[in-house]
């Protein structure tokens, strides 16, 4: 028998259990209660400025610092992955957001608010880096597609989510009991996630070969218990051991192509979603809507965030992860110069819903699936964490580039950004060539070992 623990191999031929659905359900928690968080601001800013708790410009440092909060936790929470471990980091991140999120709730004044909004943020902005990262690690190549846009779907609940419970509690309640909300949630979930086990992959890449062993054995047990079969023999040994590998090794030959285009991918979802999305209340109004067919228009287009997950899912593991990238991109960008040309309100809202649910395919496929799947296991989440602080810095300035474009070219200046920055993904894909589509995650992975001095492509058949 090998001395390998052979760990990325044996969790690739497991069946899929409740054990997977359990680690789906723990992470994707977070996730979404990090999402409910995101999309809180705007309620909860209207409500204080009503209140007189606020005023326009301090809601508008409160909501920026929560973005820049973010920017922060994306790149730390790279680091914390790597270094000690994926339970430790979405434990940390989880317990500061939980903790902000009681503070602001008694904030006595806005400014105390909006330190804790910048806090709160850098849990945010850690939790969906750590949440997708993890999951890749857990789930078998042949449904690693669907599971990933599962967990977009939840993910993009958050916004159904928020505004459905801030319509409920806010008026009633008021705008405290919205963070109050989000800290009970993450104290829950940060207790139930004590049950989840380290990812066996990250622990026998740092040459903690025992408890990788340990770990995935009691994995390996409590499937063949609750199917009530007999595991399969092992295909293949692996020695997942690599030396420590440099948050540089992402920028050298064999690898920054592939942290440019996880870079760029991270970059276009924000920018889609940020510049397009986030301000059609004000396009409708400016175009001379009323504010209630603004808002309904912009309600049927928010059910766009988890119908594309549904899209995500039918076309993962058929299509792809980088096909199916491609696809949605080709149709955002069409739609997007049809969508200003129509003037029936039925054509409106339904060329705008495919708009946007093709938008959140891009999400769902681009930031879950695509990017972390393009780094090896020791720089997973320090390169997923690099292209998600490039995708916060870009939600940051894209607010301010859509004002300007729109104010100068209308609403075609706005969707020419957001087409421009998928054409640019679409060719960043297409030539770099990897997919990791029914490949165990080593299979398309560089040579973690050849890391410091340069990576190749392990298998070569995975990337073409």
């Amino acid at each position: 028998m090998s001395h390998f623990v052979s760990s990325g191999a044996r969790l690739d031929r497991l069946p899929m259990s409740r054990f997977h659905w359990k680690i789906l359900g723990l992470i994707s928690a977070g996730a979404c209660l990090d999402a409910f968080d995101i999309y809180l601001a705007g309620g909860v800013s209207a409500a204080m400025l009503k209140a007189g708790f606020s005023t326009l410009q301090l809601n508008a440092l409160f909501v920026s610092s929560g973005f820049f909060g973010m920017v922060i936790g994306a790149g730390l929470s790279g680091y914390l992955g790597d270094r000690f471990g994926r339970r430790s980091s979405y434990q940390f991140n989880l317990a500061l957001f939980g903790v902000m999120s009681f503070v602001a709730a008694f904030a006595p004044n806005i400014h105390w608010l909006i330190g804790a909004r910048f806090i709160m943020g850098i849990g945010l902005g850690a939790e969906l880096v750590v949440a997708a990262g993890t999951l890749c690690e857990f789930i078998p190549p042949g449904y690693r597609g669907r599971w990933i846009s599962l967990l977009g779907l939840i993910v993009n609940s958050g916004l159904v989510v928020a505004t459905s419970v801030g319509y409920l509690v806010i008026p009633h309640l008021g705008w405290r009991w919205m963070f109050g909300i989000a800290g009970i949630g993450a104290v829950i979930v940060w207790a139930l996630r004590h049950r989840m086990p380290e990812s066996p992959r990250w622990l026998e890449s740092v040459g903690r070969t025992q408890e990788a062993e340990q770990t995935v054995s009691a994995i390996e047990a409590e499937v063949a218990r609750g199917k009530g079969i007999v595991l399969p023999e092992c295909p293949r040994t692996q020695n997942l051991v690599v030396p420590r590998v440099p948050l540089s090794a992402l920028f050298r030959r064999g690898m920054i192509g592939r942290t440019l285009t996880a870079a760029l991918t991270a970059i276009a979802v924000n920018v889609a979603v940020y510049g397009f999305v986030a301000w059609l209340p004000t396009f409708f109004v400016h175009e001379g809507r009323d504010v209630v067919t603004s808002l309904g228009f912009t309600t049927l287009m928010s059910l766009g965030a988890p119908f594309g997950a549904v899209l995500g899912y039918l076309t993962a593991d058929r299509l792809g992860r980088a096909k199916g990238l491609v696809l949605f991109c080709i149709v955002t960008i069409v739609l997007g110069f049809v969508y200003p040309q129509m003037t029936l309100n039925a054509a409106i809202a339904v060329v705008g819903f495919t708009l946007a649910s093709c938008i959140f395919g891009v999400v769902t496929l681009g930031l879950f699936g695509y990017v972390p799947e393009l780094f090896p296991t020791a720089l997973r989440l320090r390169g997923t964490g690099v292209a998600g602080v490039c995708g916060r810095i870009a939600s940051m300035l894209t607010s301010y580039a859509a004002v300007i474009l729109f104010a100068q070219w209308g609403l075609f200046g706005v969707l020419g950004m957001v087409a421009g920055i998928l054409l640019l993904l679409v060719i960043a894909v297409v030539t770099l060539g990897v997919d990791a589509n029914q490949f165990s995650l080593e299979d398309v992975s560089p040579d973690e070992e050849g890391a410091a001095n340069g990576l190749s492509l392990n298998h070569q058949g995975a990337a073409r």
